[in-house]
């Protein structure tokens, strides 16, 4: 990979990650933790923090440690507060800022979850093709955030919780969604 794409694999993680604290700078709290009716109860809070989580995994982790996305703690504050997650968004970021080219494409090995009895994979990977996960991980769950906001009559940014490639396609054929 060369050295403009690992850079910008972490600008994409910054860019996603701000794209997140912008909306959530808008949500009411109360907003933030009502439930939704046509997402099987799920709130925005915990699609953010289920999203940040991954976030945190990659960034948290040193060098003698696996990624492990699955050990996850629920019930948290960035759950139940925009401005707990904007706080973390903001270290994550900063952390992100941090990274130069070599720690981009440092090794790393991620252990997953593969079964629901609990049965793990561990898996070799690059701290910049994580990120690069993380971060259409982040994206698919802003999807699910946006229709939970549209839900409670929210407004949302442009192109919030869309893939690349969509956004992609519909700037090549003049078309949206």
């Amino acid at each position: 990979m060369v050295i403009e794409e690992k850079t910008a694999v972490a600008a994409c993680a910054s860019a996603t990650l701000a794209q997140c604290a912008a909306l959530l700078r808008t949500v009411r709290p109360g907003d933030y933790t009502r439930p939704s009716e046509s997402m099987g109860g799920g709130t925005i809070g915990q699609h953010v923090r289920h999203s940040l989580d991954h976030f945190a995994a990659i960034l948290n982790q040193d060098e003698s440690s696996c990624i492990d996305y699955d050990t996850r703690e629920r019930g948290t504050s960035i759950e139940a507060d925009p401005a707990s997650a904007v706080g973390l968004i903001d270290q994550l970021v900063s952390s992100l800022d941090d990274l130069g080219v070599e720690a981009l494409d440092a090794s790393v090995t991620v252990q997953v979850m593969l079964t629901g009895d609990g049965q793990r994979a561990a898996l070799t990977s690059t701290l910049a093709r994580e990120l690069a996960f993380a971060s259409h991980h982040a994206i698919h769950h802003h999807a699910m955030i946006g229709a939970i906001a549209k839900e409670h009559g929210l407004a949302l940014p442009e192109d919030f919780g869309k893939a690349p490639s969509t956004v992609d396609h519909e700037r090549r054929t003049g078309t949206e969604r």
